[in-house]
Formats: structure tokens, C-alpha cells, sequence
């Protein structure tokens, strides 16, 4: 897809037929080998499973969790052996991307023994992680030899002042350590994921941006989404259209990405120079809901099929409790069957989930 089909605003979910919404055509995905592929109703294969490990984060990031917020009993998480047997299962219906996620994840003791036990998986291919980057210097070599391979950091800003009205923490210079740590270790590429928000960060995508093509990072703008615990305006998404125009103007032209695929969330340009690569997920203008491949298990044990859901299903007890092998499978498949069509949050449908960011896994 062209840069300029941006700009033709988001992409309206198809009409209703009474209560019941028409079928969206999707195009031709290559199914898992596995006969037991998770397939929800409207084709899409799911092969992409997210891990909360904690709702505890260092940051009290203003578009993701409240200031004064109450954690979950640390008894009450998963343990390792409960995400590595879970995680052992949804491989057999063809889950083989996993990343785990918080909260903050490096706030977890002993990650990295995690991170060893599902790089062991077989069927798992494709390890990674999201991090705040504020613990990541001194944990980023244990990290890539204990097995994991992708990371991703989140930074907004490269402004100490915007940075903590945005975390409501100081901080900065440890996450940028933690960046040069990841490369030193052998991440390639790191990724940045930053939320673009009118008024607030529109006037540091320049600057990111830049600092990205010079260190060889590959940058991800993330429009802002009604995730977090204060009251969303429609009128604060920066849209990914026009932080495309400001890099064009400021940087350099940008083309769509040679491995560009379609089912990512992410809408992956490069610089036409050359010089680096940058993305764009697009949640309120362009929904990539009709190519969702995602479930998410949060940290206590509660199996999503959206980020945006309003229903969650309880595994917590069947990991508890020996012999429940089938019936974690079923959860999982009628979790998947389950799912919408998407998160409408482009209508007066939508319905902002109760949950903020921190405690569902980002």
C-alpha cells in the first residue's frame, strides 16, 4: 500500500445486517501445518499469543495506567511452570510467537529463568519482549543468552521534561543506556514504540525519528488508544497520516517497505534514501482488526482474544490443578471462536474496557 492511501482517513468496518454485521473477505493466509489451527469465524489464524507477567510497572504512564494504582498480589500471578505449560499447549494449536509484556516485565524476579524455559519450546519461534527500558542495561546481555531474540522499548520522547509529564518519573538517561545495552548484546534491530499524541508528543516524532536513523533502531509510532485510565479525546490521536507528511517533510520521502506484511499491526515504511525503516500502528485510522492474529494471557491467568475485550476467560485453575490438559485446549479454542470482528471503536459502539493497559499486557 502507498503512503497516500493514509489519507484517505481509517478503513469503516463493513455495514450490519440487523444484529448481525456482513463478513468481511479476507485474503488468502497460509495456515499452520497443524490440523488444529486457531481459527476464529472470520478466517483469521492466530499464531501470535502476548504474556502479562506483571501489572507492577516502575512508570506511571498517563495514556496507560493511573497515578495511584493498586497491584495484584504477587501470589496471585502465574508462575513460571503455569506460562510455560500453557504456553507448551497453545503451541500444539499452532501459537508460535510469543512476548511477554507488563506492566513492566524486567520488574518481574527472574525473567530471564522465563525467558530460558519457553526459548525452549519447540514450536516457539519467535521470542520477544516489551519493556520500559528503565531496568534493561544490566539485564540485556542475561536477556539475548538466556534465548530471547526481540525487543522492543518504549520511549516517547527524547526530552527529559516531556518525558516525565508523560511517566510521571524521571528516568530518561537509563532508558537510553538500556537501548545502547540491547544493541551491545546482539538485538537486531531494537524496536521503539512510541505513542503519538496531539499536544503532547506531536513535536517529538522529528527527533525520534532521527535518532532511530542514526543508530540503526527501527521506530513505531502507535496512535493513542482509550486504554488507559483517564477519559480518552478523540481529538489527542495524532493521527499516523500526518506523522507521516512531518517525517516526509523534515527527514526524507518514505515507500512502503519491501517485507511489508499485511497481517502485522504495524504499517512498515523505509526511508527512501535508504537510511532506516519506520512504522505505523494505526489503531484509530487505519484498524488492522480483519488481520488480528493475537491472544493475550494476563498475569493472573485470563485469557483475551482483543485488547478491547469485554469478556476474559479464567485458565488460572485449570493450570493449578494437574490433568487439564484438553480442557485449557477447548479455553483456548473458544476463546479464539469467540472474537469479534473488531474493536469498533470508530463507532458508538465501542465500549472502553475496564482494564487499563498496565493490567491487561501491552
Amino acid at each position: 500500500m502507498h503512503r497516500m492511501a493514509w489519507r484517505s482517513g481509517f478503513t469503516p468496518l463493513p455495514p450490519r445486517e440487523g444484529n448481525k454485521r456482513v463478513s468481511i473477505s479476507q485474503p488468502a493466509i497460509p495456515l499452520p501445518r497443524s490440523d488444529a489451527a486457531l481459527i476464529d469465524s472470520f478466517g483469521r489464524v492466530h499464531n501470535n499469543l502476548r504474556i502479562s507477567v506483571t501489572d507492577r510497572c516502575n512508570f506511571r504512564c498517563t495514556y496507560c495506567m493511573p497515578e495511584d494504582v493498586q497491584f495484584l498480589p504477587r501470589q496471585q500471578l502465574l508462575t513460571y511452570e503455569q506460562i510455560t505449560h500453557f504456553v507448551r499447549l497453545a503451541s500444539t494449536l499452532g501459537i508460535n510467537k510469543v512476548r511477554l509484556t507488563g506492566g513492566e516485565p524486567l520488574l518481574r524476579r527472574d525473567v530471564t529463568r522465563l525467558v530460558a524455559m519457553l526459548a525452549n519450546v519447540p514450536d516457539v519461534h519467535d521470542l520477544g519482549l516489551t519493556t520500559n527500558g528503565l531496568l534493561l542495561a544490566p539485564m540485556a546481555k542475561e536477556l539475548f543468552d538466556a534465548g530471547l531474540r526481540r525487543i522492543n522499548v518504549s520511549l516517547d520522547t527524547l526530552h527529559p521534561k516531556v518525558f516525565q509529564q508523560l511517566t510521571r518519573r524521571e528516568g530518561l538517561e537509563h532508558v537510553l543506556e538500556g537501548i545502547d545495552a540491547a544493541q551491545a548484546a546482539g538485538f537486531a534491530p531494537v524496536k521503539l514504540n512510541a505513542v503519538s499524541m496531539r499536544g503532547v508528543t506531536d513535536q517529538e516524532a522529528v527527533p525520534l525519528a532521527i535518532y532511530a536513523r542514526e543508530r540503526g533502531l527501527e521506530l513505531r509510532f502507535i496512535e493513542y488508544m482509550p486504554i488507559g485510565a483517564e477519559p480518552w479525546e478523540r481529538s489527542k490521536v495524532y493521527f499516523a497520516h500526518e506523522i507521516i507528511e512531518q517525517l516526509e517533510r523534515n527527514i526524507a520521502p518514505l515507500v512502503p517497505a519491501a517485507d511489508y506484511d499485511p497481517r502485522h499491526p504495524a504499517m512498515d515504511f523505509q526511508y527512501a534514501d535508504g537510511k532506516g525503516k519506520v512504522g505505523f500502528i494505526a489503531s484509530i485510522s487505519r484498524p488492522f482488526c480483519q488481520h488480528c492474529n493475537r491472544i493475550r494471557l494476563t498475569a493472573e491467568g485470563k485469557l483475551r482474544n482483543c485488547l478491547f475485550a469485554l469478556k476474559e476467560v479464567d485458565v488460572k485453575p485449570l493450570l493449578v490443578q494437574p490433568g487439564q490438559e484438553e480442557q485449557i485446549l477447548e479455553a483456548i479454542r473458544t476463546c479464539v471462536r469467540e472474537k469479534w470482528e473488531g474493536h469498533e471503536i470508530n463507532t458508538a459502539r465501542f465500549i472502553k474496557p475496564q482494564r487499563t493497559m498496565h493490567a491487561i499486557g501491552g
